[in-house]
C-alpha cells in the first residue's frame, strides 16, 4: 500500500532545498520552526511521491531555478532515472580455420624470403 498525500511543494533546510511531502498542512507550521521559505500547497487529489514530484514538474513552482533542482533531484529519485549503457562492440573471436589460414599465410612468406 503507498501512502497518499494531499499538501506538497518545497523548502529550504539547512542542505538546501527538498521536495516536501505532507497529509495536511499542519506540516506548514512544523516546517516554518526549522525550514525557510516554506512553500506547500494543497494538491488537486491525493496523490503518491512519484505522481507529486511528476505534478510539481508541471506547477509554477518549477519555474523557479532554486526550487527546480530540488524537484529535478525528487524526481530522479523517486520516478528513476533511465540510463542507457553503451555497449562496446566486442572483438569477434578468429575461428580455428582463420588461424590456419593466418599460420599458412606465414609459413610461406616466411619461405619466400
Amino acid at each position: 500500500m503507498t501512502k497518499l498525500f494531499k499538501v506538497g511543494g518545497v523548502s529550504k533546510s539547512k542542505s538546501g532545498y527538498k521536495v516536501r511531502f505532507a497529509t495536511d498542512v499542519t506540516r506548514c507550521k512544523i516546517l516554518a520552526k526549522t525550514d525557510t521559505d516554506v512553500q506547500l500547497f494543497e494538491l488537486p487529489h491525493e496523490m503518491d511521491k512519484p505522481a507529486l514530484v511528476a505534478f510539481l514538474k508541471t506547477h509554477e513552482l518549477y519555474q523557479n531555478p532554486a526550487y527546480k533542482e530540488a524537484i529535478d533531484n525528487a524526481d530522479a529519485k523517486y520516478n528513476g532515472v533511465v540510463k542507457v549503457k553503451s555497449t562496446k562492440a566486442k572483438a569477434e573471436k578468429p575461428s580455428m580455420d582463420k588461424l590456419k589460414a593466418k599460420a599458412k599465410a606465414k609459413a610461406t612468406e616466411t619461405v619466400a624470403e
